[in-house]
């Protein structure tokens, strides 16, 4: 019989919390291959090989419930998705590549190192076409023409130095919120950082709560915001979308 592993050890061994690998379990998507009479999971090998392939499709963007179809096709092949993956992952890598260098340039004219002229074209050389129009979209179909506005308004008034100090704010609260996902989304200590998260989206737009309550959902929705938060944390986008209702919900009252 193949080794085991409980929830914990299974977190220790992929990095995956234990919540996150529980909600995994509750949408179906990595369902442990043993549950004991007193309700304990036991993962084998062939979980394990599932989450890898979770984790896989996460760094290239897919949602969650993306990846269960995906595994759940009764014509996914792992070997097939495998080469795949490397072939996605070596395009990425030429991809960044190319970011870097575009990046090395940049430096090097703004340092007066670069003896030849760099047309501001090719400030972009490197980036992804199609996902600045995916963005472009997604800015035209989910945010209020006023509110993206508002953002910009509120950006351009901001000194070079008060928006390094508004960035870190968010990183602070984020990591905050991140360190608590041993506890419940409704737990005071977590409300009170995402009273902070909230205080933080303000800097940018006025936020009303049914407001913060859908950005909550676009961090599980939408593929970026999902990777941003999951390479943070595993498990995060999804945690801070519930903490984030709950704070919405708990404030509408008073």
């Amino acid at each position: 019989m193949s080794k085991q592993y409980s929830v914990k050890q299974l977190a220790e061994l992929s990095g995956v919390t234990i919540r996150a690998l529980h909600h995994y379990d509750h949408i179906g998507l990595l369902k442990p291959a043993v549950r004991t009479e007193k309700k304990y999971r036991l993962y084998d090998h062939g979980d394990c090989l599932r989450l890898q392939q979770v984790l896989f499709y996460r760094e290239l963007g897919f949602s969650l419930l993306e990846i269960r179809d995906l595994l759940d096709d009764p014509d996914f092949n792992t070997a097939v998705a495998l080469h795949d993956h490397r072939k996605k992952l070596v395009q990425r890598q030429k991809h960044m590549t190319s970011l870097i260098q575009t990046v090395d340039r940049t430096l090097a004219l703004m340092e007066g190192e670069d003896t030849m002229t760099l047309k501001d074209k090719d400030l972009y050389q490197g980036f992804d076409r199609e996902k600045i129009d995916r963005w472009n979209r997604e800015v035209e179909e989910k945010y209020d023409p006023e509110t993206v506005e508002e953002s910009r308004s509120n950006l351009s008034k901001m000194s070079k130095a008060q928006f390094a100090e508004v960035q870190k704010q968010g990183d602070r609260v984020t990591l905050a919120i991140a360190e608590l996902m041993d506890k419940e989304p409704n737990d005071p200590d977590v409300q009170a950082q995402i009273k902070l998260h909230h205080a933080w989206v303000e800097n940018f737009y006025e936020c009303p709560l049914e407001m913060y309550r859908g950005l909550g959902q676009l961090y599980i929705e939408n593929p970026e915001f999902t990777a941003f938060y999951e390479k943070i944390k595993p498990g995060l986008a999804t945690f801070m979308a519930e903490a984030m209702a709950h704070f919405a919900d708990n404030e509408m009252r008073y």
